[in-house]
This record gives structure tokens, C-alpha cells and sequence, in this order.
């Protein structure tokens, strides 16, 4: 009897060794430390929507142009906001849907990008105190962003690599069904070059990368390089 009982306990830890060392374990892990990275970076990303709002009384100070300029901004924040382009955890393996964010939020930077250059031209504008907060709180949201997706596609990149290696893909392909997910990337050729602005040289602006990480991923025009 007793026999018995400490062969079948030992029967039930093989088991559950070999079970670990399938990927019943690190894979549903490593998939969920990729969602809550994504979650980050559509926090980011939210944060940068959220600042928008503030640009409208230092645009109403500038010329007419400006102010057609911040117009494809509210356009593009509209469109990078709706919940059609919002993707969650269970998106990130369609590519597709990936990409339609992508696309929202690249246009959206671009056209921040657009209308800072322009507004900088303007000496008295960047004088203003709540044009200079503006700036701060734009660099840091962009740090963040840049950071957020440096760690998402790490953590897609480890993802990725667990359920195409032996043992941990037999867990992946047989127990959960995984699909690999889809790292954050420029879609639209240039993206990874951005306007650089420089507050302390009078306006002059140039392009420069706009960041690297260590996944070489770029964040396309949402990841402005700020001097």
C-alpha cells in the first residue's frame, strides 16, 4: 500500500515536471508579461493624446497657418483615439490589427511633429511659460513611449523565442495553441526619422533619428527626438 502510494506521487511529480518543462508553465507566463507591456505602451501613448488639448491656447497665439496645422492634429489625435484602432492582449497576434495602430499613432506624431517645427518659429511663443511646460511634459510623454516600446518588444521578443524552443514549443503548439506576437515597428517608410527641435537655437530644426532601442525597433515619427 505504501508502495504504492510513493509510486503514484512519483508518477505525479514526473508528470508535472515534464508538464513544466513543456511550456505549461513559462509560455501563458511569457505571454502575459508581453500583454501587460503592451498595456504600457498604450498608456504611453494615451498620455501624449491627453497633452494635445493644451496646445490650443498656444496655437491661438500663432498665425493662421499654425492653426491649420493644429487642425490635422485634432484630426489625427480623433482618429488614433477611436476604439476600432484600440487593440488589446488577444490583438496582438494579428498583425493587421497591430498595424492599424501603428499607422493611427505614426500619423498623429507626424503631425505633432509638423506643428512644432512650425510653431518654433516664433520667438515670442517659445518665451511663453506655457509653451515651455508644453515642451517638457511633450519630451517626457515621448521618453516614455520610447521606453515602454523598447520593453514591450523585448518582451515579445522573448515570448517569440520560448514558443519556438525546444521543450517549452511542445506546451506552446499542443496545450495553448500559441501564435507569436507582433513587435511595435515603423510602417511607413521614413517614420523612423523625426523633426528635432531645438528650443535654445532660435528655431532651427533638422532631422535626426528618432531613437533607438535595443531591439532596434523604431517608433516611428511618435518617438520625436527631442534635444
Amino acid at each position: 500500500m505504501i508502495a504504492t502510494t510513493f509510486k503514484r506521487f512519483g508518477l505525479a511529480a514526473a508528470a508535472s515536471m515534464l508538464l513544466a518543462a513543456c511550456g505549461i508553465n513559462s509560455v501563458p507566463a511569457a505571454e502575459e508579461n508581453a500583454k501587460a507591456k503592451w498595456a504600457d505602451v498604450e498608456a504611453a501613448f494615451q498620455e501624449r493624446a491627453n497633452l494635445i488639448p493644451n496646445l490650443q491656447e498656444i496655437v491661438l497665439s500663432s498665425a493662421e497657418q499654425e492653426r491649420a496645422t493644429f487642425e490635422s492634429v485634432t484630426q489625427a489625435r480623433a482618429s488614433a483615439t477611436r476604439p476600432e484602432v484600440q487593440i488589446d492582449g488577444d490583438d496582438l497576434s494579428n498583425p493587421e490589427a497591430v498595424q492599424r495602430y501603428q499607422q493611427a499613432q505614426n500619423q498623429l506624431g507626424g503631425a505633432l511633429s509638423r506643428l512644432l517645427v512650425s510653431v518654433e518659429r516664433y520667438p515670442e511663443l517659445r518665451s511663453q511659460e506655457n509653451f515651455g511646460r508644453f515642451m517638457t511634459q511633450f519630451e517626457g510623454s515621448e521618453n516614455r513611449i520610447r521606453v515602454a516600446i523598447r520593453d514591450y518588444n523585448e518582451a515579445v521578443r522573448q515570448y517569440n523565442t520560448t514558443i519556438r524552443t525546444f521543450p517549452d514549443t511542445i506546451g506552446a503548439n499542443i496545450i495553448h495553441g500559441a501564435e507569436p506576437l507582433v513587435p511595435y515597428e515603423a510602417t511607413t517608410e521614413g517614420a523612423e526619422v523625426a523633426p528635432s527641435l531645438d528650443m535654445r537655437s532660435g528655431g532651427d530644426t533638422s532631422a535626426a533619428p528618432a531613437g533607438s532601442n535595443d531591439n532596434d525597433a523604431a517608433t516611428g515619427s511618435d518617438a520625436a527626438a527631442m534635444n
